[in-house]
């Protein structure tokens, strides 16, 4: 309007006369000049660390404070066990251990080294006790001694100080102490880190107590005695001072005490165990088990203790609810009463039983070293409550099955097996599960055994041979087994479990040991007569309040009027949360003016690298919201009082569900005896008022659970108008933290559940935090008020009739509410790879940003808050500003701008409207001019000249504006000074270092995204893919580009030249691969792996439908019109060595270009980046939470992921701290806008710099924020024809916005006395606090930021890291690729093949070569894919290039295969088989002489087809689980398959012989799917959400099944094809066909097209059937024709 345009007039002239004003300076920035560094502390890994921000009195660095497992140490590994009971005499064999330790070596890359590229991270064995090697401490009155397995410290007086208080120990504890042996070892044979922290190895053996000789036949009550003397020993050497250092160095440690089993362990690499521990070496060493472990750690120092396996666990995985579980155990044994004097007798069997049966530990840690520490690693936690059930009578698998259960409900598998089903609904109830992706192998010493958590997110095969040995193992291949002696072969799928009893041999698979397990006790009829259930009921359709009163209501609680036109019509409209777009770009809570709740405070922690998420929408089948209520009786003891629960089926109630509760204390409804505290308190009391309030209630809800209270109801609801009017209330999140911590310290916490009822709940994220800080159950009372209120509004009834709504009754409208928060929060756990609510609850998976210690004390305690903030006074004062006090706003509530902004009166948002219009002057563009307007006919396609001085309004206007970033509390400090700014390095230098962030094709307009990637080529940047590949006309440099700027190549594109390259520099690969093809990998100068995005870390990226054009859906291989949403980061990469294999696969596949991943902000950033290091990535890119996207989920945006500042810092520091940082390059983005951004982020340790949400401004962006609607103004995110024409952008208007980028860093650089850019690198110590920004607004009076910035190392001096590592040349980073190692030998001998090479020269004819593979050999074919691809791309292979191999083959075999390449593996293989696939052919067969039968036999591994585009496979055995996932174009026959098969599927055809797993078809969008099912189960395992499901009723559907079989037999001659198809006529009504709609109409379901050609080979030159005889009965000649 008139109006605006002379406002901005205005503000341009002000802005012009501050310029002149200060002339002096460009900047706002205040410069002093110090002659000296702050202070500079030393660090112990020789770095030292630089207190760039003066430490406040009191304060400490705190960037790596928090549970070690989170912030320290993260692991992964392979594990596996070798059980013979048959070979040999009561002791084994030598063979067992030997096999075991190949095992051990052949796993050695799903390990790593630490930083001195020597050490490993770990490796080790459990066995039998070797009594024949220690046969001088064997008599016949003590024939198997106790033998403990220490660690003890190299000073020899320490250590004989260590062994008196150990013997004196034992001497206690009728312990008959038989000796100590030195343990042989060659310390030669240690990398110098290992070596310089490596223990002394030493065993003690001691004599059963006398009391207990009736004990040989279990030798229960012994071991119990040396638990708890260990146990002891741990408290005695504490309190002498001798357990470890102050440092922590010289730590005592038992790695095991038993009169079973020993362990072995190290920080050595797997081949190097057996040459550090001599006793490996020897004969007598024999065993009839060995479970193996290799580790692979983020952190590189060496941490004996940390190696596996463990006492009774090897653990490959990570456990994602590990701070629940532990603030859960702590709470159990603080409930438990027994007293300390009962702690004293450690032999007597009676007595030791009722220890562990009780374990009241966490209480006398003066008797009894304390169970669960968060400062052991989650494989050492859950070790040690696992080893604590098996002492309390618990067997091995019991005690598993009840940590790690699986998904049971709706689980066909389980249909014949009630009891099963019932153990765990028993045991749900009394404990939560220990959950995240992990593969656990034990043993007992009477039991080894092996179980899978419930998503099947490790790789477990298993093989049986003739003479009953059980080999079970991470990878198949690893022990060399003749397939003529292998009589079974199988896999562990979700939530399975294998057990060899070590007494009988008797080998039991998952039915059969948990259908025993599950006997023992009755758990149904306890169940059944014990349990109430609370199932969902109708709403109620009464009002509480009238609308006024409501609406006041709403205002208290901090509601806004975008609550209820957003959220709430889309929860109760759609059953779906808010979708939006463009990030969050208003300031965080803490420098908000405007007044937050609590849970504003509260970022959602995700999971990344070391563990996936999970895919709430697709795999929902193994995800639970249910919760229960009442007192939780004690795990260690199994009785019927553990069923006495109130089990909810929601942990949403309504109010007739609440009466329901209420209902059951009655003494003959079950006695849950019930009390309400009323959360509110008086006005009058002001802010002070809170802290008492909580106090009181704290102390009323200790008197209610001490009087038997089961269930408490914590309630803010106001009787009326009065009542809130004279009241405030404790916001719930604060109450319910509050008293559930309170509850815990009393020992109080597992007598009662907590309901919250409160006005205070409406969006996902706000239930996430009640739930996450300990409350059981909520009701959200005005939520469901506000729900009525709104579904009786005029405008919502009329939006109704006019079918811009769903019509909904009112109970259908409270019903899709409820059922947005709950697809919410099961959205919000899987992010962190959790899967049930009842896991998360207490689990306080939150970062804090800006809350300060009072508050974390009283609420929050463990949580982790590394800036301070707000007070509860702080607090109160806020929660009472948001109280409507005009009369509108006690009638209207205020709109508060937090997600849109409004003018004026709403919150601050970086990214305005305006902010684009001063960018587009100072750049030279007008959003008017474009291809529908007059762009052809204007000079220079109307791109006016860069206007310095009106960059300069740009960035003041950025300077000036409202506290939004962390960086915005920071300033410069030099050490130098000033320099002319001539002597500064150019433009063009500084440039390079620009990034574009990785913004899809999709997402963005074809001119959008060409128009940036264009430009930032143009500048020597590197332009990023995003997740939606390319087209392959953008692969060549323009050359055709006429005197305007026009192209025929891209006639949509203006202001184009000669020599441009469209091509983006980083291709990214992302979850759902696409438009990953071979060409479009080879074609990239680096390789992008998208772990996470900023705006929705731990969620896949989404695309909606209208948004798939023809053109975007054939260069993602799907369907035209269909939503995209790509899974989460999960089907290859379970943990930190999957993501090491897909960084594998990719350096094997373009060994030119770098790969990087992309990383998202989060507490734990520091350890993952060193994972990710020394999983051989070239760069790590940092995103901040607050990144743009496309489409996301509007809680995501807001609530998820943290500031680039932390993240980058933490990162940096920790590879630095690590000796890794050499190794990477880092990159930052997220909100970065302006030179002044990127000179901060280089100081604190960024090497390059992503532009996204800016750069799109720059090209045209006016922040619509309609990028999800398919509608952008300006063409810039907009599919539709029409609008795309409006796009005013040009790669001259971008290159002029990283022009004034650059020069504003000059002109800083210039001021801060330095010329070359990377001199500011790392340079934390040029920042500093800005007390005047911190003093701007009230509520950052807590914050500091000196203790998380004061934790960056000092690099001033030493510079190393910005180069290469010395190993690699130490040149420039960027011109440096890691390569592939050893396990692309085989690969490379592929490729310098003469054989292979004449034929891809030639590109004719076929050429057939011969290889042997084992598991080591990775990747295998595609760095021949690869060599393919850059000479004739994704089709242009004329020949054939027919690879046979032999044996078993590792990860990721025949991954990105062509056209043209027949490979045929006789063997086996692992996980990935066919990833990327595009074409050729993949034949998987069994040796012709295996002695098992191959279709009931696993004979590949998970995820295999992973993304594939193309090409036939063929696999004469059974898949594991993702069979097919995001298949969009294979033609793939098996055997049978695990869960989740065609998940994502967007095209190909799928045929399976055999059973196959649950939750078939789930996200499936295109294809085909054939499944023959033989004994009438198939049915209920498909996941029907989109797909149906029919019999084969086409002539076209059976010829294509038919033939597709018959193929499959000619390739493999499968036995199980033969049968079928010599029986076709009765066999081919076995077969269900599975479809999406989009496949309704095709020949092959329906008979509605004649004539068509049905394709039966993804291969097949003309698409055309052959008919041909069917079966064996086929010629020769027949079958090649077939074949062909």
């Amino acid at each position: 309007t008139s109006k605006n345009k002379l406002i901005m007039k205005i503000i341009k002239a002000a802005m012009m006369a501050v310029i002149a004003a200060s002339a002096a300076s460009a900047f706002q920035t205040h410069f002093s000049h110090s002659a000296k560094l702050a202070g500079i502390a030393t660090h112990s890994s020789a770095v030292t660390t630089l207190n760039a921000f003066h430490l406040k009195e009191g304060e400490t660095s705190n960037m790596f404070e928090g549970p070690l497992p989170l912030v320290r140490e993260r692991d992964a590994c392979g594990v596996g066990f070798i059980a013979n009971t048959n070979s040999g005499d009561e002791f084994g064999t030598h063979k067992v251990l030997s096999q075991g330790l190949h095992a051990l070596d052949c796993m050695e890359h799903r390990g790593a080294c630490g930083g001195d590229g020597i050490s490993g991270d770990g490796a080790g064995i459990m066995t039998q006790i070797p009594w024949k090697l220690f046969s001088d401490y064997r008599s016949d009155n003590c024939p198997q001694p106790g033998v403990g397995m220490v660690f003890m410290p190299q000073d020899e007086s320490r250590r004989d100080e260590v062994k008196e208080v150990i013997e004196k120990v034992c001497a206690a504890n009728e312990l008959e102490f038989l000796g100590w042996r030195e343990v042989p070892v060659d310390p030669d044979t240690l990398g110098p880190q290992a070596r310089e922290a490596s223990p002394a190895m030493w065993q003690m053996f001691v004599k059963a107590p006398g009391l207990l000789e009736d004990d040989e036949a279990t030798r229960d009550g012994f071991e119990r005695t040396l638990y708890l003397v260990r146990r002891r020993i741990a408290v005695e050497l504490k309190a002498a001072g001798l357990l470890k250092k102050e440092d922590g160095s010289e730590e005592v440690y038992f790695a095991s005490f038993s009169s079973q089993t020993i362990v072995y362990k190290g920080m050595v690499q797997g081949c190097v165990l057996p040459q550090f521990y001599k006793d490996l070496q020897n004969e007598d060493f024999t065993t009839k088990f060995v479970i193996y472990h290799r580790r692979f750690s983020t952190n590189t120092s060496p941490k004996w203790p940390l190696a596996q396996p463990m006492r009774v666990v090897g653990h490959n995985g990570e456990i994602n609810t590990l701070l629940g579980n532990v603030n859960w155990v702590k709470a159990r044994e603080k409930s438990k009463a027994l007293p300390p004097a009962g702690l004293l007798d450690l032999v007597d069997k009676d007595e030791t039983d009722n220890i562990v049966m009780m374990c009241n530990t966490q209480d006398v840690p003066n008797l009894l070293e304390p169970l669960v520490d968060l400062n052991r690693s989650d494989s050492a936690n859950l070790d040690a409550v696992f080893e604590l059930m098996t002492k309390s009578r618990h067997r091995a698998p019991c005690a598993l099955m009840s940590l790690v259960p699986t998904a049971y409900e709706n689980e066909p598998a389980l249909n014949d097996n009630p009891e099963i089903v019932d153990f765990y609904k028993f045991h749900g109830g009394l404990l939560e599960a220990w959950d995240g992706p992990a593969l656990l192998v034990y043993s007992d010493g009477k039991s080894i055994g092996a179980s899978l958590d419930r998503n099947g997110l490790r790789p477990a095969r298993y093989s049986i041979t003739k003479d009953g040995t059980v080999y079970m193992m991470s990878e198949t291949g690893v022990v060399d087994l003749d397939e003529a002696d292998i009589v079974s072969k199988g896999r562990l799928g979700p939530g399975q479990m294998i057990n060899v009893d070590l007494a009988t041999g008797e080998f039991k698979d998952n039915i059969a040991i948990k259908s025993e397990i599950a006997s023992r006790h009755p758990y149904g009829e306890w169940i059944a007569k014990n349990r109430k259930d609370v199932t969902k009921m109708e709403f109620s359709d009464d009002r509480i309040y009238d609308d006024s009163t409501t609406t006041f209501a709403q205002g208290t609680f901090g509601w806004g009027l975008e609550d209820i036109g957003m959220q709430i019509q889309d929860m109760a409209g759609s059953a779906k949360e808010t979708t939006y777009s463009m990030g969050d770009d208003a300031p965080i809570a803490v420098l908000s003016e405007r007044p937050h709740t609590p849970y504003n405070y509260f970022k959602q922690r995700f999971a990344q690298v070391t563990n996936p998420p999970i895919d709430p929408l697709r795999e929902g089948v193994v995800m639970s919201v249910a919760m229960t209520l009442g007192k939780k009786e004690s795990i260690y003891k199994v009785s019927e009082k553990g069923a006495r629960l109130i089990h909810l089926e929601s942990p949403v109630l309504n109010s007739v569900e609440m009466e329901r509760i209420a209902s059951f204390a009655k003494e003959e409804n079950g006695g849950f005896k019930q009390g309400t505290i009323p959360t509110r308190y008086d006005l009058e009391d002001g802010p002070e008022g809170m802290q008492a309030a909580i106090d009181a209630i704290c102390d009323k809800a200790t008197e209610y659970v001490r009087n038997g209270v089961e269930v408490l109801i914590l309630s803010d609801m106001a009787a009326d108008q009065g009542e809130l009017n004279a009241s405030t209330y404790i916001p719930p999140l604060v109450a319910v933290g509050a008293v559930h911590h309170r509850l815990i310290k009393e020992g109080l916490r597992m007598d009662t559940g907590i309901v919250v009822e409160t006005g205070s709940a409406w969006s996902t994220h706000h239930f996430a935090c009640l739930v996450g800080y300990g409350a059981n159950a909520v009701h959200p009372y005005l939520a469901l008020e506000t729900v009525k209120q709104w579904h009786g509004g005029a405008r919502t009834q009329s939006m109704m009739k006019a079918g811009k709504l769903t019509d909904a009754t009112l109970d259908k409208a409270q019903q899709n509410y409820r059922t947005a928060v709950e697809n919410g929060l099961l959205k919000i756990l899987s992010k962190m790879g959790i899967s049930l609510l009842s896991s998360y609850q207490g689990a306080q998976i939150f970062e804090a940003m800006g809350l300060g210690e009072e508050v974390i004390d009283t609420s929050f305690k463990g949580t982790t808050s590394r800036i301070g903030g707000v007070n509860l006074s702080d607090i109160a004062s806020e929660t009472v500003m948001m109280r409507p006090e005009t009369a509108s706003e006690k009638t209207k509530l205020i709109n508060y701008g937090y997600y849109k902004p409004i003018p004026k009166q709403g919150e601050y948002h970086i990214n305005s409207s305006d902010l684009a219009k001063l960018l587009h002057d100072a750049i030279g563009l007008d959003k008017r001019v474009s291809a529908a307007t007059d762009r052809d006919e204007k000079e220079n396609d109307g791109v006016k000249p860069p206007n310095a001085a009106n960059y300069e309004i740009f960035k003041k206007s950025l300077e000036s504006a409202p506290l939004a970033n962390i960086r915005d509390l920071l300033d410069f400090e030099s050490d130098r000074e000033s320099v002319a700014i001539e002597e500064v390095e150019p433009i063009a230098e500084i440039m390079k270092r620009f990034c574009t962030g990785a913004m899809s094709l999709g997402a963005l307009s074809r001119e959008a995204h060409e128009t940036l990637a264009i430009a930032v080529n143009r500048v020597g940047g590197k332009s990023n893919s995003g997740e939606g590949g390319e087209d392959v006309v953008r692969g060549t440099d323009l050359s055709d580009v006429d005197e305007k700027g026009r192209s025929p190549t891209f006639p949509h594109l203006a202001g184009l030249k000669n020599g441009d390259s469209a091509n983006s520099y980083i291709h990214q690969v992302a979850s759902g691969r696409f438009g990953v093809t071979p060409q479009f990998l080879v074609t990239g100068k680096q390789l992008e792996i998208k772990m996470a995005q900023g705006a929705k870390p731990g969620e896949g990226g989404q695309l909606p439908g209208p948004k798939v054009s023809e053109y975007i859906a054939s260069l993602r291989a799907s369907k035209q019109g269909v939503t995209l949403i790509s899974p989460p980061p999960h089907h290859d990469i379970y943990s930190i060595e999957d993501l090491a294999q897909l960084v594998h696969d990719l350096h094997a596949v373009n060994e030119k270009a770098g790969v990087s991943v992309k990383l998202v902000s989060s507490i734990g950033i520091g350890t993952v980046a060193c994972g990710v290091a020394k999983a051989q990535a070239d760069v790590i890119q940092i995103s901040g939470g607050d990144g743009g996207t496309g489409a996301s989920p509007l809680s995501s945006i807001k609530h998820a992921g943290m500031p680039w500042e932390m993240g980058l810092s933490e990162a940096h520091s920790a590879l630095l701290n690590n000796g890794l940082r050499d190794r990477v390059t880092l990159r930052v983005d997220g909100g970065i806008r302006t030179g002044r951004d990127v000179a901060i982020a280089a100081m604190m340790g960024a090497e390059e710099f992503g532009f996204g949400t800016i750069a799109m401004i720059a090209e045209g962006c006016v922040m619509a924020r309609v990028c999800h609607l398919n509608t952008c103004p300006v063409g810039v995110t907009s599919q539709k024809e029409e609008l795309r024409k409006k796009f005013p952008g040009t790669p001259e208007h971008v290159v002029n916005f990283f022009t004034f980028a650059a020069e504003e860093i000059r002109e800083l650089m210039a001021h801060l006395g330095y010329t070359k850019f990377e001199d500011l690198i790392g340079r934390a110590d040029l920042l500093k606090e800005n007390t005047e920004q911190l003093e701007r607004i009230a509520k950052t009076k807590g914050v500091s930021l000196s203790g998380f910035f004061s934790s960056i190392p000092d690099s001033k001096a030493d510079r190393a890291f910005l180069r290469a590592t010395p190993a690699e040349g130490g040149g420039i980073k960027g011109d440096v690729v890691h390569a592939n190692g050893f396990s692309s030998a085989l690969d490379r001998e592929i490729c310098n093949h003469e054989d292979v090479k004449a034929a891809i020269e030639k590109n004719e004819g076929d050429t057939a070569v011969s290889f042997n593979i084992r598991n080591t050999d990775r990747s295998t074919c595609a760095m021949l894919a690869g060599d393919i691809a850059r000479k004739y791309g994704n089709t242009g292979l004329e020949g054939n290039l027919n690879i046979n191999m032999f044996g078993s083959a590792g990860q990721s075999f025949g991954s990105f295969s062509l056209p043209g390449m027949k490979i045929r593996l006789t063997g086996e293989a692992n996980d990935y088989v066919g990833k990327g696939m595009h074409g050729g052919e993949i034949v998987v067969l069994p040796e012709a002489d295996a002695g098992f039968v191959a279709a009931d036999s696993s004979i590949v591994g998970n995820a295999c087809l992973y993304g594939a585009t193309g090409g036939d496979f063929h696999a004469n055995g059974r898949a594991g689980e993702r069979f097919c996932v995001r298949n969009s174009g294979a033609y793939a026959v098996c055997e049978g398959t695990g869960d989740h098969c065609c998940e994502y599927m967007t095209g190909g055809v799928v045929v399976a012989l055999g059973t196959v797993g649950r939750n078939v078809g789930a996200g499936m969008t295109g294809g085909i799917g054939y499944f023959y099912d033989n004994n009438g189960g198939f049915e209920e395992r498909v996941n029907g959400e989109i797909v149906k499901h029919q019999r084969v009723t086409t002539v076209a559907g059976e010829t294509q099944l038919k033939n597709m079989i018959e193929r499959h037999f000619e390739k493999t001659g499968s036995e199980k094809a033969e049968s079928i198809l010599d029986n076709w006529d009765e066999e081919k009504g076995k077969f269900w066909q599975v479809y999406p709609p989009s496949e309704a109409s095709s020949a092959v379901v329906a008979e509605t097209i004649v004539g068509d050609a049905v394709k039966v080979s993804a291969i097949a030159p003309s698409e055309e059937l052959c008919y041909l005889p069917i079966g064996a009965g086929m010629t020769p000649d027949q079958t090649t024709r077939c074949a062909d």
